[in-house]
């Protein structure tokens, strides 16, 4: 499993020209997932993304109150 995390003021996702998901603030993940990947990999991956400092003075996007949107 691979995470690329993104920090965001704001972001969307399109499918077949409609509008699928809409966050503020927060951060964009773009994940791949493999068939070996399993949910405690999945867990600690959402786990390490909420913990992540990475938000303004240093928070985490738990901490901040923002939005996390997974494509």
């Amino acid at each position: 499993m691979r995470a690329v995390v993104q920090r965001v003021s704001g972001a969307s996702v399109v499918a077949d020209g409609a509008e699928v998901g809409r966050i503020g603030p927060g951060l964009v993940v773009l994940l791949g997932v493999t068939h070996d990947d399993d949910d405690a990999l999945a867990r600690r991956t959402a786990d390490k993304v909420a913990g992540l400092r990475i938000m303004r003075d240093e928070q985490s996007v738990v901490e901040s109150g923002g939005s996390v949107l997974v494509i």
